[in-house]
């Protein structure tokens, strides 16, 4: 299974986000795990940053990123369990792999306030987020073949090649 490719309203998206001013980063940063019925002084905003052809059922989606955008550095390699993976040490293990399994368990009433926790532990460790690719992943978070979770607990959970080799 590989990475899915962004349609280019994600990238009109990100690009626009990218460019947003400090102010306007923490405006959208305080809505962060909340649904866009409750946007507090960041509709105007929001929807200045949406590009045209977003489906109207797509706007949670591109609102919970927005939010979560200005919360972590961009620019990092594969999806999310990937960079969960890069943040894990001997230390937090256990916990992380607790806290991983209920992110890939969660449903979209749940997703905002797990996915808010996730970013925020990848920044606290200054482990980068893929934005385009988990933007891309969360329009596709409740397709029936959970593809996205399964794409997220292999890069997290299945054993890298370096570690197998290290084992061998």
């Amino acid at each position: 299974m590989s990475e899915p490719t962004n349609p280019p309203q994600v990238q009109l998206f990100m690009d626009r986000l990218s460019q947003l001013e400090p102010g306007e980063r923490a405006r959208l940063k305080r809505n962060a795990g909340h649904p866009l019925a409750e946007a507090g002084k960041v509709l105007g905003l929001f929807y200045r940053l949406l590009p045209l052809g977003v489906s109207e059922r797509e706007y949670e989606t591109y609102f919970l990123a927005a939010t979560l955008y200005p919360m972590a550095e961009g620019g990092g390699a594969g999806n999310l369990g990937a960079s969960l993976r890069r943040a894990q040490s001997k230390a937090n293990k256990k916990g992380l792999d607790r806290r991983v399994e209920i992110l890939l368990d969660a449903d979209r009433a749940q997703l905002p306030f797990r996915l808010r926790q996730a970013i925020h532990f990848l920044q606290s460790n200054r482990v980068k987020v893929n934005w385009p690719l988990l933007l891309s992943d969360l329009l596709w978070w409740s397709a029936p073949g959970r593809n996205v979770q399964q794409r997220w607990a292999r890069s997290y959970f299945a054993e890298s090649q370096d570690q197998s080799k290290k084992g061998a």
